[in-house]
């Protein structure tokens, strides 16, 4: 493990050093294809990177943070779209918003700096259930697995919630600006759009926005119209994000796809769509109601990730595997702390 956390150390400083390059040289080139060339190398470096990592816990934050959103980052980079263009004059910030799952906030004048006190709570709370759940992995062979199951899922969320908040919360200490927030409470959701649109992993949502569903949606507009473009926009971006699963699937599990992720992504795909034909042809005053709409979307969201999302993780044992390597991480930064 103490070898793993070297390896995890050394891709990151190759990583902070590819992005020196691109912050130093790639930034001085004009818009689009030079850049694009220039960048090229940089895209299958950060694909290349996960693959020496074999610690399922340090391969999930590289390739998510990585392979994942920083080229994404670079892509909208080489033509001069947000979040790196402009690029910031100081060389740490373009790192960080590079590199981290971070959004900067656009402040108004009534903003209210201070952090919400049920926000306080809340994360508090998801802690403690996330440390129950831990516990109660010792005891797997006596639970019901589809209990197993529900706890898996759940442990997910919490998990990727908390990583993202953390690696916000350090962004904010370290370089002063304020994020937007990563989740907005999904099991609130009123609907699939809202769910995935709003409240689900939001900083993916702001990539696959400007990388995927506006181009789409602009090419759309011109053989379908504006009524209908946003349909195959909405469909491609479910596409890609499953794609982009399927990735990381493999450097967690290096075992070849199934492509259930991606199935799963489509289907959601396809359901948005199906929901915003809806809302554009039904009258408001005879939708569901937000509760009824809300809690039917939560189940499919529930039901669809029970039969595609999560089998392929549980079949190669990686919920029982993260928690081990968790522990044995947990242990060596005691170890390694001099408090």
């Amino acid at each position: 493990m103490e070898n793993e956390l070297h390896n995890f150390i050394k891709v990151w400083i190759l990583a902070i050093i590819s992005l020196c390059y691109c912050f130093y040289i790639s930034s001085k080139l004009p818009k689009g294809i030079f850049k694009l060339i220039s960048l090229t190398p940089i895209f299958i470096f950060f694909l290349y990177l996960p693959l020496t990592i074999s610690t399922a816990p340090l391969v999930g934050i590289t390739a998510f943070f990585l392979s994942w959103l920083a080229n994404f980052k670079l892509l909208l980079f080489c033509f001069d779209q947000p979040p790196l263009s402009p690029p910031p004059s100081n060389l740490f910030h373009f790192i960080s918003l590079a590199s981290l799952p971070i959004k900067p906030k656009q402040k108004t004048p009534s903003q209210n700096k201070s952090k919400p006190p049920q926000r306080s709570i809340l994360f508090a709370i998801k802690v403690l259930i996330l440390a129950l759940l831990y516990h109660c992995y010792s005891y797997k062979q006596n639970i019901h697995k589809n209990v197993v199951l529900v706890m898996f899922c759940v442990r997910i969320y919490i998990e990727l919630e908390l990583i993202l908040a953390v690696a916000g919360t350090l962004a904010r200490a370290m370089f002063g600006f304020e994020i937007e927030p990563q989740f907005n409470e999904p099991y609130l959701a009123t609907s699939l759009q809202d769910f995935w649109g709003r409240r689900w992993n939001l900083i993916v949502t702001s990539i696959l926005r400007p990388t995927v569903y506006y181009p789409i949606r602009r090419i759309s507009t011109r053989l379908l119209g504006s009524r209908w473009a946003s349909l195959p926009a909405i469909i491609s971006v479910f596409v890609v994000s499953g794609l982009m699963h399927e990735l990381i699937y493999y450097y967690l599990t290096r075992v070849a796809p199934t492509w259930e992720v991606t199935w799963f992504f489509i289907l959601h795909g396809v359901a948005v769509a199906a929901e915003v034909v809806v809302k554009k042809v039904v009258p408001e005053k005879v939708r569901l109601n937000p509760v009824v709409s809300g809690a039917l979307a939560l189940g499919f969201v529930a039901v669809t990730a029970v039969w595609l999302f999560f089998p392929q993780l549980l079949r190669n044992g990686l919920d029982e595997k993260t928690i081990g390597e968790y522990c044995k991480l947990m242990d060596l930064l005691k170890g390694l702390l001099p408090f």
